[in-house]
């Protein structure tokens, strides 16, 4: 008798769990079956990056470091499988590369970011770089693996959890991801990956009281409207590139504190 083999079940990755949607609902990506994100699922999704926020900035950044290196190692082990996923083994190793590229910038920021500032009088005058908070993203089509890492990391290395919508029509590398982070040391809800139809998700994001910035690089002609429902919350909107690198997309996801103390006491 000629055994069939068991398909797998591609599901969500909210709150460092895999979870059907609560809708019941799948659509046909990539010839699988892949579980089809309701609202419910996106309020559960910001419910765990707002949960798990905190003690993620509250990491030392050297600590943030570490643990987006061990993503990378996690995804290392993992070629094969990722490259049957994307345009192929290049792909794997620059979203590597990435990851570590940015991981090595945790405990940076302060320094190219911050700073202490001249002013007149008897102060100390310093500005330091801080999270956002809970951020949403539009992962784009393609690449499937380098562009969610492109668009994941920014906001992860600055302390910010992520709640993020893959690739409609090529969602399969994005949880193949999510099973990486699941198994890295990353806490669970500091991702979060949903699946599903862009046009049902994007805009209860955007809408979202609970979320405090979006990233709409792949917004798909969306934005305009996507920007008027954030502009409810007045959150922080960031047109991010596909295949970019620079500290400067680090900084479009923090805030800049500044702080006075007077000299001598």
């Amino acid at each position: 008798m000629t055994r069939l083999p068991i398909k797998k079940t591609y599901k969500l990755f909210v709150g460092g769990a895999f979870p059907r949607s609560e809708s019941g609902r799948t659509y046909e990506a990539e010839g699988q079956n892949v579980a089809r994100a309701s609202r419910k699922d996106v309020r559960d999704a910001v419910r765990a990056a707002r949960a798990a926020q905190p003690g993620w900035a509250g990491a030392t950044a050297y600590n943030r470091g570490q643990v987006l290196y061990r993503l990378a190692e996690m995804v290392e082990a993992r070629i094969p499988e990722f490259a049957e996923l994307c345009s192929g083994r290049d792909e794997v190793e620059r979203s590597i590369d990435r990851v570590v590229w940015y991981a090595g910038w945790a405990d940076k920021l302060p320094q190219v970011l911050g700073g202490a500032n001249p002013v007149a009088g008897p102060y100390f005058n310093f500005t330091i770089p801080e999270p956002t908070g809970v951020v949403a993203v539009l992962a784009p089509d393609e690449p499937p693996l380098l562009g969610l890492v492109t668009r994941l990391l920014p906001p992860l290395v600055g302390g910010n959890a992520v709640v993020a919508v893959a690739s409609e029509q090529r969602p399969l590398a994005a949880i193949e991801l999510a099973e990486a982070i699941a198994t890295s040391d990353l806490p669970g809800g500091v991702v979060n990956l949903l699946t599903g139809f862009r046009s049902e998700l994007a805009p209860v994001l955007a809408s979202h009281m609970d979320v405090n910035a979006l990233d709409l690089g792949a917004a798909n002609g969306a934005a305009a409207e996507l920007e008027q429902l954030a502009a409810e919350n007045v959150k922080r909107i960031v047109h991010g590139g596909v295949d970019v690198q620079s500290p400067w997309e680090i900084a479009s996801f923090l805030e800049l504190k500044t702080v006075w103390h007077p000299i001598g006491q």
